[in-house]
């Protein structure tokens, strides 16, 4: 995530501010620029300051505080370029959703970021197209026998249970499954992975090379789930993939990989933003230097991402535990999960081949 500033007052502002503290100006994201932008009222519009000449208008979500982002005057619809994706939002008149719904927003406009950075194909039901990236945010049914609500993806919608924005609930799950990590965003980032597992490897002809390294996709996908909760992952998982839950099945190994790419990529260019290297006096050599004097989202190769990764996520990972906090990135990268990682990377940054 980049650093943005108040072309107004100069303050350094957060990408969920919505008022600059030191000016009280409004604030609006412009996608298009990637940039935060102070607003001036301009009739039944806002001007950009960071865009003079153009209007803009808030997305319609702003009104319930649960997005910051601009849309073109000129453009028809009511929302913007992220919120546009919302299939099902829960009730808002309950206030606890409504306090929920705002945390789970603040996850998917971070998703929307990379997403957008990385130009990645994003369709919405308005496309006509079928699969179309959209979201359902569910609250839990009021009968407690009824069915519960499963985040996960299906042909391009992506389930988000409402519950999850609850910290206690999600800790709870988290260590019910042994997972040494789950927040909203990393939700966002794993079933965004299988969206475009479906549109860049499926539909983009590189099944085989995704199965040279992913393994075999058309194996029994519910045995394979079913298996791992029985028996857990593979001894050796660590030595060939990023995560446990990545051994239960290629397609859950590639959503991993991916966010897992999204995490390394966007939190680099958060130290990027922050001028933020590693040297330790104690080391001899250099391989716990980390400099990320380049772009992440621009980066050609995986081996420079991972070359700053490594280093600086030992860094952040030995700040949290001296803040009594759990690692920062408790996770270890094995070659082959490296070399899946460079798959991604690839698959990201190659030319889209006719997909809008």
């Amino acid at each position: 995530m980049k650093l943005f500033k108040c072309q107004s007052c100069q303050q350094i502002l957060y990408f969920e501010n919505t008022v600059c503290e030191q000016c009280s100006h409004r604030l609006g994201y412009l996608p298009e620029m990637e940039a935060m932008s102070a607003l001036e009222p301009e009739g039944d519009m806002w001007r950009a300051l960071a865009s003079p000449g153009a209007s803009y208008r808030l997305c319609a979500n702003a009104a319930h505080d649960a997005c910051n982002w601009l849309v073109d005057a000129a453009l028809a619809g009511p929302f913007c370029v992220c919120c546009r994706h919302n299939r099902t939002i829960p009730d808002l008149s309950d206030q606890a959703n409504l306090a929920a719904w705002r945390r789970i927003e603040v996850a998917k406009h971070r998703l929307f970021y990379s997403l957008l950075r990385f130009e990645l194909p994003l369709l919405t039901s308005n496309d006509d197209s079928v699969g179309a990236l959209t979201f359902d945010v569910l609250a839990e049914p009021l009968q407690v026998d009824g069915p519960r609500v499963m985040t996960g993806h299906d042909n391009g919608l992506i389930t988000v249970a409402l519950a999850e924005a609850d910290d206690a609930f999600r800790e709870r799950n988290r260590v019910d499954m042994h997972e040494p990590y789950r927040t909203l965003l990393g939700h966002f980032r794993h079933e965004t992975g299988h969206y475009f597992w479906d549109r860049l490897v499926r539909d983009g002809d590189r099944l085989e090379a995704c199965r040279a390294l992913f393994g075999d996709d058309t194996q029994d996908y519910a045995k394979a789930l079913q298996d791992y909760y029985a028996n857990g992952a593979p001894a050796d998982w660590q030595s060939r993939f990023v995560s446990t839950y990545a051994a239960s099945h290629p397609w859950e190994d590639f959503a991993e990989t991916w966010a897992h790419y999204l995490h390394i990529v966007d939190t680099l260019e958060t130290a990027h933003a922050f001028g933020l290297s590693t040297r330790p006096g104690l080391v001899s050599g250099d391989e716990l230097d980390a400099v990320v004097d380049f772009d992440p989202y621009r980066a050609v190769g995986i081996v420079r991402l991972i070359a700053s990764w490594l280093p600086l996520s030992l860094a952040l990972n030995s700040l949290n535990r001296a803040m009594g906090k759990a690692d920062l990135y408790p996770f270890l990268l094995p070659a082959p999960a490296i070399e899946k990682l460079g798959f991604v990377h690839d698959l990201v940054h190659a030319p889209r081949g006719g997909l809008p």
